[in-house]
């Protein structure tokens, strides 16, 4: 079927999730000057619509109401229409999502906001359907209600706005510090352990989501209080995400969350972040445990990325979408026949049993492949192998799924991390290949000078970078720093931080709001701290800053990661659980830590990077040679007293404050460790 051309305002975008509204009959405004003067001249309130391109009940929304003409014709009439990618401006949909949760207690994507010329809203939802139904208030019955409410009633509803703003600004001024200590820590692993699934996997009931962040959590507490029992809970979860449907078994890579408790049926959408995250997390169990089947799974994700979701000039894609032909699920589920039709009778009498695809199905009148009732989950057999690349080229051929191809600086940034961190213990040159390769393109695609962009996309940087591409972008350059010891990735992460700490941090109360000092004002300056589906940039940024900190040995980076942990412990304590990252950077300060310094007359002794991949301590390492020694010293000053030798490698570690006599070779740094 051939696509008609966007006509509308929206067909001047680049953002995927616009262009796909551009030829509704709905008068589509993109956020700017223009739409608020217009609501202003014409006496009319706003209609914000904020959603994603992959979102399916965007989707439905779009496809009942917005596609409709009856209702674009009283949205047209009656109120300045406006649509937001909440992906290409995650400001100004944490500003009006925060204000939907706090009217609703409810929040989520498609986004519906009325406000005012001057962007004070008054009604809040998420979803609506066309028509009433099931206790659900519909478009064509709100609409009119409420563009009679603004011409009979405009001082109430311009009073509800007022509120809600100082209903924010109270939040802002309530926010409270305190020093961190392991009870916070301590808090949140019993209420994980509380809410732990002990049957399936993860916390709590259906809908379950993966929130890797959580996970990567207790693997760290489990180290450092060497608690089995938490490396028990993220091992059953990791388990049961990879056995159930959330995992795509044929093509790789994960979905963005389970409507079951069994992680069985997902929501088909794939997330970049999400795939950066998990990937993070399984290359981390297995460092600590060494099973194969983890590495097996982090190798089936980032190939998937690279096969899928990778620009060809190194850039990752956000996301692809839960429908093809418009039906969810269509392009993962299966029949028996389908299956054996295409592979052959024996090999697919198999894979049906190996994945339990049956006559019955378990989706829709199909099956979603998975491994929840085989027992054998763990081998990968090499006819299943062969048989997934086969069926994963029919599949391609069978339906296509929509692709939402921005590249976006903070996303793009997680997925450097992940294939940083398993470039390195996997020891797979590809993966840190790729890794530098992102970066490479973030540099030379989305930087204007010093600063960062947000999005790219079909040639164009757009948007002021917010705090999530700093805080994300500092953190992956640590990473490829840790992976390849180059100084340079070090330098840019200071960098990068110190605009992060002059646009964004609040020097006086600690805390990094959401957007820069120099950007758009919107009627809240947000600090967002919640580690949702995500981490929040305020939990990553402590942590880089945390990191900063006991690399360089600099009090600048330690008063500035004091502050900041201090802003996070007072804003979390009444419920830590829902801030396992921001924990992260606090068990940096809480819990021992040990600095390395290598000190080499040639270079990086391919011995240091196996040495470090076998360590569960948290050791913080630079290494000093003839070829960085400017850079170095400028970044860590105290390196200066350490002289390179004549021939060899000195290794000098500290603990808790002590400093250990200094050693020669790798064997002896083993024994010290230890």
């Amino acid at each position: 079927m051939l696509m008609t051309k966007p006509t509308g305002r929206l067909s001047k975008e680049k953002s995927p999730y616009l262009l796909q509204h551009a030829n509704n009959p709905v008068d589509w405004f993109p956020w700017g000057e223009e739409a608020f003067k217009k609501a202003k001249a014409e006496d009319k309130p706003i209609f914000l619509s904020i959603g994603y391109s992959t979102c399916h009940w965007c989707h439905v929304m779009e496809h009942e109401s917005f596609e409709n003409t009856e209702v674009a014709g009283v949205l047209n009439q009656y109120f300045i229409c406006i649509k937001v990618d909440r992906e290409e401006r995650p400001d100004i949909d944490a500003v009006y999502m925060n204000i939907c949760q706090s009217i609703t207690g409810n929040g989520g994507w498609p986004l519906t906001i009325f406000m005012t010329s001057d962007q004070k809203p008054f009604y809040a939802a998420t979803y609506l359907p066309k028509d009433s139904r099931g206790g659900m208030i519909g478009l064509l019955q709100l609409l009119p209600e409420i563009a009679h409410q603004w011409k009979t009633n405009r001082k109430d509803l311009e009073s509800v706005g007022n509120k809600i703003k100082e209903i924010l600004i109270k939040q802002h001024n309530a926010s409270k510090s305190s020093l961190p200590t392991k009870d916070l820590i301590f808090h949140a692993v019993k209420d994980f352990k509380k809410y732990f699934d002990s049957t399936y996997g993860g916390f709590g009931i259906a809908p379950k989501f993966p929130a890797p962040h959580n996970l990567i959590f207790l693997m760290n507490y489990s180290v450092f209080e060497k608690d089995e029992a938490c490396i028990k809970i993220v091992d059953k979860t990791l388990s049961q995400m990879y056995k159930g449907g959330i995992f795509d078994h044929i093509g790789g890579g994960f979905s963005r969350y389970s409507t079951d408790r069994k992680w069985l049926i997902p929501h088909f959408e794939k997330m970049l972040y999400d795939n950066a995250l998990l990937a993070i997390a399984y290359v981390q169990i297995y460092k600590i445990t060494h099973k194969p089947i983890w590495e097996h799974i982090v190798r089936k994700t980032l190939d998937y990325v690279l096969c899928e979701m990778t620009h060809e000039n190194g850039g990752f894609y956000c996301a692809q979408d839960a429908d093809s032909d418009g039906e969810e699920g269509k392009y993962y589920s299966f029949t028996p026949e389908e299956i054996k039709n295409y592979i052959g009778e024996n090999d697919g009498e198999f894979f049906c049993k190996w994945f339990g695809i049956t006559n019955d199905g378990n989706f829709e009148g199909k099956s979603i492949p998975n491994l929840i009732e085989n027992p054998n989950w763990e081998n990968t057999d090499e006819r299943i192998v062969n048989s997934c690349r086969k069926l994963y080229a029919y599949r391609l051929k069978r339906a296509s799924l929509r692709k939402d191809d921005k590249i976006l600086t903070s996303w793009n940034s997680l997925m450097i991390a992940a294939f940083a961190k398993a470039g390195y213990l996997l020891n797979e040159p590809k993966y840190l290949q790729a890794a530098e390769k992102a970066n490479t393109f973030i540099t030379e695609n989305l930087m204007n000078g010093e600063r960062l962009r947000a999005r790219w996309r079909e040639g164009e940087a757009a948007y002021d970078g917010k705090l999530d591409d700093y805080a994300f972008y500092a953190l992956a350059l640590l990473e490829l720093y840790e992976a390849t010891f180059n100084s340079t990735y070090l330098q840019k992460a200071i960098d990068i931080t110190d605009i992060m700490l002059d646009l964004f941090f609040d020097s006086e109360n600690g805390g990094f709001y959401l957007y820069s000092s120099d950007s758009e004002e919107l009627i809240d300056r947000p600090k967002e701290i919640y580690d949702g589906a995500m981490p929040s940039g305020n939990s990553v940024a402590a942590y880089v800053l945390c990191r900063l900190a006991k690399l360089t040995g600099e009090i600048k980076w330690q008063n500035a990661s004091d502050k900041q942990l201090k802003f996070l412990s007072g804003s979390i304590e009444d419920y830590p659980m829902g801030y396992s990252f921001a924990l992260l950077a606090i068990m940096q300060m809480v819990y021992p830590s040990g600095e390395l310094l290598c000190v080499s007359s040639d270079d990086v002794p391919p011995s240091l990077s196996e040495f470090l991949s076998s360590q569960t301590l948290n050791i913080s390492v630079l290494v000093k040679t003839p070829k960085n020694t400017k850079i170095v010293e400028n970044i860590a000053p105290f390196t200066r007293e350490y002289p390179i030798p004549k021939n060899g490698t000195a290794f000098y570690f500290c603990q808790n404050g002590t400093c250990k006599k200094p050693v020669y070779n790798i064997k002896d740094l083993y024994d010290l460790i230890r």
